[in-house]
């Protein structure tokens, strides 16, 4: 595997981490701010830089490059796979009447599953049910082959989310990337580090990722109570209190951000299903419970790989960022702490992740985690 890493800030040229050997037929995995994103030249930039590289793009409300976790840049991993290959294949939601199910099954059937062994999503984040895509997505692949990713930030605005495959950045794009090859070793892994606080709650009234009540009040009055001075500041306020999510009396607990609310209907819109009848508690965390949580993370990655990773692609969500502040930096050290450093790191903020739990295969929409997904050849 050969990589190459680039980054961009605000009114600056291109720096290279390190030299830029010619790379064949490159991944290219771009993740930057949505306002730089928006360039009408970014696509050309980039393809300038890598001429034969397939282009996948992404907002964030972070950029992860190396060690470090950057704002207003614009991060870039070229990775030439020497042993093994990869496919991507793009949707867009508008095109399936925003039903993310359906695009979610429409974009694994492109697929050949013959010798596929994991596929990375990058999502828009603005308005896609990430519970309903996943659904999608292993309709044609059961649950087999692994899935991890996540969905796109645009920092904590909420405003739109951009994303694309070998073009411009835009709205409401979906993109899948399938690895494939016997040389592979892909393992992924997620963790929180987030308690719960307060009483349980039973979702009495929902539809989908909208949530109208809890034990038969509206559920964002209640909210409001809990938020007191702080629902003034709706909804980048809910990430620093998501919700803890149970569904049938199942041991893991998932997690929800509230992407937005519905004064005019009295809502929450969050950023996957909260069916009813599954219990609900606020969360709560603190620095050092995410930065324990990050390590947590990556020692389930690592659990059982028989080589070190050489590619390691972090999802992280906004809420951990707005908690640490300063010191985001940190869960990235402690991940880096555990997989080794021989490992190209990169990643991004996200408004939401996407990754099985540690013993199981079957995907989950998360919140507030930290994602990992390691790649070797």
């Amino acid at each position: 595997m050969k990589t190459v890493q680039a980054y961009k800030i605000k009114n600056g040229g291109w720096n290279f981490i390190s030299d830029k050997p010619k790379l064949n037929n490159p991944l290219v995995l771009v993740f930057g701010n949505r306002y730089l994103l928006e360039s009408p030249t970014i696509y050309n930039e980039i393809k300038e830089l890598f001429p034969t590289g397939n282009i996948v793009f992404g907002t964030t409300s972070g950029e992860i490059l190396k060690e470090s976790v950057n704002d207003n840049s614009i991060a870039v991993t070229a990775i030439e796979f020497e042993k093994s290959n990869y496919t991507i294949h793009s949707k867009n939601i508008k095109d399936f009447d925003n039903d993310s199910e359906k695009l979610g099954r429409a974009l694994t059937a492109t697929f050949d599953k013959i010798n596929l062994k994991h596929i990375f999503i990058v999502s828009e984040g603005s308005f896609v049910n990430g519970s309903s895509l996943i659904k999608g997505l292993e309709k044609n692949i059961g649950n087999s082959i692994k899935i991890s990713g996540g969905l796109c930030g645009d920092d904590a605005r909420f405003e739109k989310t951009l994303a694309s495959y070998n073009q411009n950045p835009k709205e409401g794009e979906i993109i899948a990337i399938g690895f494939y090859g016997d040389s592979l070793e892909i393992t992924c892994a997620n963790y929180g580090g987030w308690l719960a606080f307060g009483p349980e709650r039973i979702i009495t009234k929902s539809k989908g990722n909208i949530l109208f009540e809890l034990d038969h009040k509206p559920a964002l009055d209640l909210y409001k109570t809990y938020l007191g001075e702080k629902a003034n500041e709706l909804p980048q306020a809910a990430l620093l209190y998501p919700l803890s999510l149970r569904i049938n009396n199942t041991e893991e607990n998932v997690v929800r951000t509230i992407l937005n609310i519905d004064e005019s209907n009295n809502t929450m819109i969050l950023a996957g299903d909260v069916p009813e009848n599954a219990i609900v508690q606020l969360m709560m965390s603190s620095v050092d419970d995410i930065a324990d949580g990050a390590s947590k993370a990556a020692m389930y990655a690592m659990q059982n790989r028989k080589t070190k990773p050489e590619l390691a692609l972090l999802v992280s969500c906004i809420g951990r960022k707005l908690v640490m502040n300063q010191r985001t930096e940190e869960e990235i050290e402690e991940v880096i702490e555990v997989i080794g450093n021989q490992s190209i790191t990169t990643g991004f903020y996200s408004y939401g992740e996407l990754s099985p739990f540690s013993n199981q295969k079957e995907c989950k929409l998360h919140n507030q985690t930290m994602t990992l997904t390691l790649i070797s050849e």
